[in-house]
């Protein structure tokens, strides 16, 4: 019997609220034997669900808001003296917890804003803007900000731009998107030699320069918009939680879908020890580096250059919300001049390690790796530190249980990831450092912004979707019930939202691919976080979770602790809450009897995304044999299902069918690549070339759909076709 199933308090009754506090109370009554559920992975849940319920009753909420107001003190940009006092603090968490603790240097490439000068004007010379202006608001309205006036805040600056001096007409271009610069080309208007002025939402970033450099701009402003985050969706901060005229979205430029990690170095570890001559020199980086510059600015800012721009009117569905018509430009009204003046060196960042040892002889060395990056663009309350202060109850749970003489019988990692925002960094680094280590591991568990609202939200691997939900049904929530009944009831709401509107919201494409069960919605995982390296380069399989809500400050300075607690996390119990479910992840399959992988339903979804994209090559006229390719994935599907039979016996050997699962990942792998970024070697997920966050799915076919280009199609479909074989021969040995 489900927990869930046995709350007794209706959804908005006092009693709900009360008794999920006395939630982990009730776990303990309901772990005896005859009481206790049963959990895929487990043959006898029993002594499990106490160590759960001892685990559960730990994180603390205040201790949470004390983590994250220490940790939240100053700026700390990757590299920075602030930032190595954070990775001292993490540390000192850690140690005191008993884990084993390291703090990790590597040498990476970054760059550090020197000077940023942004000026636009007119033809007849006048002087539209001088800037960027600096983030603030007025310090005598609904509290002010107490953070905004630190002289230690960089100019607000894209990680990866080059330095440049450039001039150019303007040219907007919508949400920089493939489609967009498409459709310029289309009404006639060429960016060549422009200055492109782009908004954020609906791709990366780094995208929108990539494209933009790709049809030969000089240059590139990227801007906040109102209608994404800001006024048009309610009131900004301080009133409210979204963007202020004055925010900027400041971050890394770096071309993701190339590949993550110290640009000089893909595949390869940049340790502090590693000589130059294997670094790619300065003047040979190209890969996943722009070579134009580009730098945000905020919506005060970007204003009176839309303001005065003529040329065509823009496409309607490109009109945002600053209070006039938006035309494309193009003409000689209005010039920017781009200055930005770059520090761009080698600079050492710090991952903070921690393991627990795992006991179990045949499967200590199979690691169970968590992490959440700490490094932030200014402060980072809730982009990543809302993480941090989870992660860190998560430990504070963990040691409890190690003084209680709990061990795992999996090796536990717990990671605090440096220069993330740079490029996924400090974790690409580490993974390419352990790349053998972690052939071996059994999962990778990610939280990013942890807490920015009270709407759980999760992305997995199909094989750990039903991991992560019944993880959820074991934790209170703080709205009463279970995080799953929560969760479940917020989806429900969500599709009654847009069934209720004809207009969809601005920003970024859904994160759901495919849905092939009645059940909570798990996303699939693209990119722009530190799960990448593991899934996507080097198979280990992986989860990310994290609990939203309105949130227009992000990568501004005002993204620090006051804000948080006004409009994110009052009390921290959506901190607790995700100590927590991160805490049952790592404790679930750091002791699983057998490894709780559901292939069947990777296996469903895989044939989903296959009938797909077959339906996307007919419309693009593209003659292409399926059939192989869906026999391979309903012939994975059928051994998916039938390994479930043998993953529920109790008479399986644990180690050998463990070893036979933890290999169908890899498996996945096509080992040279995807065309024109072999660093990402998986054949089902990779983040889109023109997409950087939003997933694609079995991505060498798909963008081989997309160009359109038949013969590439056709090779990816065969690579696809080997892989789920092998994947499938794996499974199906496994369950003889």
């Amino acid at each position: 019997m489900r927990y869930s199933n046995l709350y007794p308090f209706p959804r908005g009754s006092p009693l709900r609220a009360v008794g999920s506090l006395l939630w982990p109370l009730l776990l303990a009554a309901l772990s005896s034997p005859a009481q206790t559920p049963q959990i895929f992975g487990y043959r006898d849940f029993s002594q499990q669900a106490r160590w759960d319920t001892a685990f559960l009753a730990v994180p603390d909420a205040k201790l949470a808001g004390e983590h994250l107001k220490t940790l939240t003190a100053s700026p700390h940009w990757a590299s920075s003296p602030e930032d190595y006092a954070t990775a001292l603090y993490v540390a000192d968490r850690f140690k005191a917890a008993g884990l084993q603790t390291q703090i990790v240097p590597y040498k990476v490439l970054l760059n550090k804003p020197v000077k940023i000068t942004i000026e636009a004007f007119a033809a007849n010379g006048k002087k539209l803007m001088s800037g960027p202006a600096p983030e603030h608001v007025d310090p005598a309205k609904d509290g002010g900000d107490p953070f905004q006036d630190d002289p230690r805040i960089l100019p607000a600056f894209n990680g990866s731009s080059p330095s440049g001096d450039v001039t150019g007409e303007v040219v907007y271009a919508n949400y920089g998107s493939l489609a967009d610069f498409k459709r310029l080309a289309q009404l006639g208007i060429s960016v060549k030699d422009k200055i492109v002025l782009v908004r954020y939402g609906g791709n990366f970033r780094g995208v929108k320069v990539y494209l933009a450099q790709q049809y030969g701009a000089k240059g590139v402003l990227i801007f906040s918009d109102p209608a994404d985050d800001g006024y048009f969706r309610g009131d900004v901060y301080p009133k409210g939680p979204y963007r202020p005229e004055s925010g900027v979205q400041r971050g890394s430029v770096q071309f993701l879908p190339i590949y993550p990690g110290d640009p000089q170095t893909p595949g390869i570890a940049s340790t502090p020890e590693l000589l130059d001559f294997k670094r790619i020199p300065l003047t040979e980086l190209k890969g996943n580096q722009p070579s134009i510059p580009s730098n945000p600015i905020s919506a005060k800012d970007a204003a009176p250059i839309l303001k005065c721009l003529d040329g065509p009117v823009s496409p309607r569905s490109w009109q945002g919300s600053l209070p006039f018509t938006y035309h494309l430009g193009g003409t000689s009204r209005v010039t920017v001049h781009m200055r930005l003046e770059q520090d761009t060196a080698l600079r050492t960042i710090w991952d903070v390690i921690g393991t627990i040892e795992g006991t179990d002889p045949a499967q200590k060395n199979d690691w169970v790796v968590s992490g959440n990056h700490r490094d932030a663009w200014v402060y980072g309350a809730v982009d990543p530190n809302s993480g941090t202060a989870a992660m860190l109850e998560t430990v504070h749970g963990l040691g409890a249980l190690l003084k209680q003489g709990w061990r795992p019988k999996r090796r536990i990692v717990i990671a605090s990831w440096d220069a993330e925002e740079e490029g996924l960094i400090g974790s690409t680094e580490w993974a390419e450092d352990h790349a053998s280590q972690l052939a071996h591991a059994v999962a990778y568990f990610n939280t990013d912004v942890g807490v920015s609202g009270p709407e759980f939200k999760a992305a997995a691997v199909p094989s750990l979707k039903q991991f992560v939900r019944e993880v959820a049904k074991q934790v209170p929530s703080p709205k009463g019930g279970t995080v799953y009944e929560q969760w479940k009831l917020d989806q429900q709401d969500e599709a009654e939202r847009r069934l209720s509107t004809s207009a969809g919201t601005p920003g970024g494409p859904s994160r759901y691919n495919a849905q092939v069960e009645e059940d909570v919605r798990v996303g699939d995982l693209g990119s722009g976080s530190d799960y990448t390296p593991f899934i996507q380069h080097l198979g280990v399989p992986a989860t990310d979770i994290g609990s939203e809500g309105p949130y227009g400050v992000y990568h501004s300075a005002f993204d620090n602790y006051n804000w948080f607690i006004k409009f994110a996390d009052p009390t921290f119990v959506y901190e607790q809450q995700q100590a927590r479910i991160f805490g049952l992840e790592i404790l679930h399959m750091a002791d699983a009897d057998v490894l709780p992988y559901d292939y069947r339903l990777y296996g469903r979804e895989i044939v989903s995304y296959l009938n797909e994209a077959q339906q996307l090559a007919g419309a693009n006229k593209l003659n292409l044999d399926f059939a192989p390719a869906l026999a391979a994935a309903h012939r994975f599907e059928t051994a998916g299902g039938t390994i479930q039979a043998r993953q529920r016996s109790s008479s399986a050997p644990e180690a050998a069918l463990n070893n036979s699962l933890r290999q169908v990942e890899g498996a996945l792998l096509n080992p040279e690549g995807l065309p024109h970024r072999p660093w990402y070697k998986h054949t089902i997920y990779a983040p889109g070339e023109y997409t950087g966050y939003a997933a694609v799915v079995i991505p060498g076919v798909n963008e081989a759909i997309g160009v359109p280009d038949a013969e590439r199609a056709r090779a990816q479909l065969t690579q696809l076709t080997d892989a789920l074989n092998r994947a499938a021969s794996l499974l199906e040995a496994a369950a003889r």
